[in-house]
């Protein structure tokens, strides 16, 4: 007899090992200008959504949402990944550190994404697994400062920047909890500077872990956290050690590779397909060939199939649909 799951059924037998009827899959990407407001936000991920029918869905707002109440502001300019480049760094002196004062969750720009998420459990409630992206607040602190200075201060006025972190990651924690209130599944929490190439692992520890995990322990209530680990040469060992049920890294272009992750890490691994050589410039034979290497590479057990990072906004539709069709058939 042929058993139908919902998406939130596969995820749940996914985490449990359990051999399945298909791969799950799972893309996201950003939504430009629909991406500053929570109506048109919530309508652009419902259209996404419901046009290719994924088994979770990540929800994607500007990277900006979490810091523009703090005096960061950003342009869209065209970028084929959808995001927004920043005009303006509110930290341009060390002191300015000092000007980072704790926001409430229930208004501004936080505020508008609690209604985005709460529009979205309306419409999915116990169907489609939700997970709100949370930033880390050393991803926050980059885009108060720009990626060129946050090392230098990083380095050079730790106390300062380490004070900043308190409050971004007080304020971090008030927000997660709110979105918790509103029925979300899981955060997608984003992980941008546990790369050899920025940070020593001694600071990652420092600037990184210590205020993650604290971020995390916010979210234990809920039963699909995924993390995502950005960028090159990881930290995977560091990060895989995270109270996450899912890990997301690009996997094509850096260490480890699936089947060294799954046995480095119980939960669930995702990925398998390289955004931009495969989903974009590829054929959809090349997406079904690198499907079809990461399912067998990993037994279709503990995986779910997706890219090591958002979806390009160009990325052609039948591509999109070669990968669907590898996890499902």
């Amino acid at each position: 007899m042929h058993v139908t799951f919902s998406h939130t059924q596969l995820i749940e037998k996914c985490l449990q090992g359990d051999p399945l009827p298909k791969v799950p899959v799972a893309l996201w990407r950003h939504f430009p200008v629909d991406d500053q407001s929570p109506e048109r936000l919530f309508a652009a991920t419902v259209a996404f959504q419901n046009q290719y029918d994924f088994d979770l869905i990540k929800v994607s707002p500007a990277s900006s949402f979490c810091i523009k109440d703090w005096g960061s502001d950003d342009v869209w300019e065209g970028s084929t990944e959808g995001t927004r480049r920043y005009s303006y760094y509110p930290i341009q002196h060390p002191d300015d550190w000092k000007k980072i004062n704790p926001l409430s969750p229930k208004n501004g720009y936080l505020g508008a994404q609690l209604q985005c998420l709460n529009d979205l459990v309306s419409e999915y409630r116990h169907q489609t697994p939700i997970i709100q992206t949370i930033f880390s607040p050393l991803s926050q602190a980059k885009n108060l400062i720009g990626k060129d200075h946050l090392l230098v201060h990083l380095r050079k006025y730790p106390d300062l920047l380490h004070a900043a972190l308190k409050i971004i990651t007080q304020t971090t924690i008030n927000f997660v909890e709110e979105a918790v209130k509103t029925g979300i599944d899981g955060v997608f929490y984003a992980v941008q500077h546990a790369q050899h190439g920025l940070l020593t692992e001694n600071e990652f520890q420092d600037f990184g872990i210590k205020y993650d995990l604290q971020v995390l322990e916010a979210a234990q209530s809920l039963w699909f956290n995924m993390a995502h680990i950005h960028g090159d040469q990881i930290m995977f060992d560091l990060v895989s050690s995270y109270p996450v049920q899912v890990i997301n890294w690009h996997d094509r272009q850096t260490d480890p590779n699936l089947m060294q992750a799954k046995s480095e890490f119980k939960g669930i691994v995702c990925g398998g397909l390289r955004q931009w050589e495969t989903m974009v410039y590829g054929t959809a034979d090349q997406v079904s060939a690198e499907a079809l290497s990461a399912i067998q590479s990993t037994m279709g057990t503990r995986f779910i199939l997706g890219t090591g990072c958002v979806l390009p906004i160009i990325t052609p539709h039948g591509n999109i649909c070669a990968a669907i069709n590898a996890a499902r058939h």
